[in-house]
């Protein structure tokens, strides 16, 4: 049994962590293009998503569900969109802020857990001592991977 499964077991199943918020793949330059162009094609961003964290909404247009895993932005979205909405010289950082719910999270009410600080690709989880951990937004990209691995959803998308 992993960590994760552990605490996940203790602590009850998670529920939505994405939250309400829509997320959009980080290779847009503008949104009205985006919502104008982005509705007639295959969903081949999708399929070719190596984390499969780009779903098609029932508006036709993708987002990401970062529950599942996180963006490594490999840019093959990007490189398969046939309408040009999505290009890799739009790559820019994914557009939420990533938080840390202090009332849920286990390092904070004085349990050692550092299940989102290990998968953190950009070092941007720092602890205080060996609690109280906290997103430092300048090295953030908002990839998504802390979110899918803390055991209580102490991490959100804002």
């Amino acid at each position: 049994m992993q960590k994760r499964e552990l605490f996940g077991s203790i602590f009850g199943s998670k529920s939505n962590k994405g939250g309400l918020k829509i997320i959009r793949p980080p290779y847009f330059d503008d949104l009205s293009f985006f919502d104008t162009e982005c509705i007639e094609c295959d969903g081949v961003c999708a399929d070719v998503c190596e984390e499969s964290i780009i779903v098609i909404g029932e508006d036709k247009k993708p987002f990401l569900n970062l529950t599942k895993s996180g963006c490594t932005y490999c840019d093959e979205c990007a490189k398969s969109c046939e309408k040009d909405v999505l290009k890799v010289e739009y790559k820019s950082n994914i557009d939420a802020k990533i938080s840390i719910d202090m009332l849920k999270c286990l390092s904070w009410n004085s349990t050692m857990c550092f299940s989102c600080k290990d998968p953190c690709l950009d070092n941007a989880i720092d602890f205080l001592a060996m609690f109280r951990p906290s997103i430092n937004q300048d090295r953030c990209t908002s990839c998504g991977f802390c979110i899918k691995y803390c055991p209580v959803d102490a991490i959100k998308v804002e």
